[in-house]
């Protein structure tokens, strides 16, 4: 039996080494926790650990995210799977019980006949076939390993950020309402409402707080789709309105009028015991988050279980490094996959463990790696990262913009994407019944 190497058993190393191991191959998984953890970890010894949010985003088939998600259901995604059976409501998003989902993937990789757990650090590049995932938190021994292993490829550093979480009862819930954005779904999120004269204050605040110290850190480099909320605050004053405190869709009760600005909080937890603050990734001294996030008004005595944090996260310069399989260009059994490739997201993350994993087990067995082509999500993500005419490369979020285009004009955003999806989900059909690399093949 055929060994191969998975290095971190986070979203998408534990994708990777499920898929591998359902396909007749021993895993070896190595994971440096709990001997080792970063500033954002958490668990001690539970896989698959979310670090930032809860929320896997959008579930519905006219978002690029919730086709992604539909893609890895249909292909028997260990990580979807577990996400699924975990769900906590979040309206049209599909967000999970962190630790329940976490404790579900563990439990699966680790009675899997076929998948061997080694809790250690891994330093240098273990030996072909690999994968490696280790992160956007990869640790530095294994960083100037990578570098060195491609002859000195630049890295781009950025920060990632983490949202805090408060306690449900410490809410003041006279000054705030259950409801979804449009009122699409059920009522999953709590509104906190704030006028002009608290949101100006608020944004003051915010923008003057002092941050905790992050070697390296610049606004420049920050990432736009995770970006810390008092960094929000000092690009204007009306930025928050336009982004995570937007009131658009979300009528006061009180008032039947949207009000000025709104601070959302999404459950974390199966009880509904724990909630996070949507879009307040931060990296704040923690007595200043409590400070300047108790002038909400809702949460003017809120008890936080967990203040944000700020960390590092590492990507490679794939365009010129990675095959579409995420594979090294000059080695196919030498494959990244997870956040350091480029792809940005739990899904995108999981996606690309399942693309890398498939693939090395096709050309394991003597057959060309499957095509996902960019009618796919998958596919298209995976032509992204591998695209070597990309510039200035920067990690993305799954999006119809680099997916394959119809050939034919669709009226409506929403009727376009819609076939866009049914598409996408189509080609893996063919690809699954028309014998192709990415079915199960022990």
């Amino acid at each position: 039996m055929t060994n191969v190497s998975v290095v971190g058993a986070g979203l998408a190393g534990s994708e990777a080494a499920w898929q591998l191991a359902q396909r007749g191959f021993h895993v070896t998984l190595y994971e440096m926790k709990p001997k080792k953890r970063t500033p954002a970890h958490h668990f001690d010894d539970e896989f698959a650990e979310l670090v930032c949010s809860n929320s896997f985003r959008g579930d519905r088939l006219e978002n690029a995210v919730g086709l992604l998600k539909e893609e890895l259901r249909q292909s028997d995604s260990l990580i979807m799977r577990c996400a699924d059976a975990t769900r906590v409501e979040a309206g049209g998003a599909l967000a999970v019980d962190r630790h329940a989902f976490a404790r579900q993937v563990t439990d699966a990789i680790r009675n899997h006949p076929n998948i061997t757990v080694v809790e250690e650090e891994v330093i240098r590049i273990p030996e072909k076939p690999v994968i490696i995932a280790t992160g956007p938190l990869t640790s530095d021994a294994l960083s100037e390993s990578i570098a060195e292993y491609f002859g000195g490829a630049d890295y781009l550093n950025f920060y990632d950020a983490a949202a805090p979480l408060v306690e449900a009862d410490s809410v003041d819930m006279s000054l705030a309402w259950f409801a979804s954005r449009y009122d699409r779904g059920s009522a999953d999120y709590v509104n906190c409402a704030m006028n002009q004269e608290e949101y100006l204050a608020f944004v003051r605040e915010l923008a003057q707080a002092e941050e905790a110290e992050v070697h390296g850190f610049e606004d420049s480099r920050v990432f736009e789709g995770c970006m810390p909320v008092e960094v929000m605050a000092r690009r204007g004053v009306d930025t928050l309105r336009y982004g995570p405190l937007k009131p658009v869709g979300l009528k006061d009760p009180k008032t039947g009028r949207e009000p000025y600005a709104v601070v959302q909080l999404r459950r974390d937890n199966a009880e509904g015991t724990v909630y996070n603050l949507v879009g307040f990734q931060t990296h704040l001294k923690h007595p200043e988050q409590k400070r300047v996030f108790s002038m909400i008004p809702a949460l003017h005595d809120a008890v936080f279980l967990r203040y944000g944090v700020m960390h590092r996260n590492t990507f490679l310069n794939s365009p010129m490094l990675l095959d579409r399989a995420y594979s090294d260009r000059r080695e196919p059994l030498v494959a990244f996959a997870g956040q350091m490739t480029g792809v940005e997201g739990y899904v995108e993350s999981t996606a690309s463990g399942y693309v890398a994993s498939v693939s090395m087990a096709a050309r394991l067995q003597g057959r060309e790696a499957p095509d996902f082509t960019k009618k796919t999500a998958m596919g298209a993500l995976a032509y992204y990262i591998s695209d070597p005419s990309v510039r200035d490369f920067q990690p993305m979020n799954v999006n119809f913009g680099i997916i394959e285009p119809l050939d034919h004009r669709v009226r409506g955003k929403a009727n376009k994407n819609l076939e866009i999806s049914r598409r996408a989900l189509e080609v893996l059909s063919e690809m699954r019944n028309g014998g192709d690399s990415i079915e199960n093949h022990t």
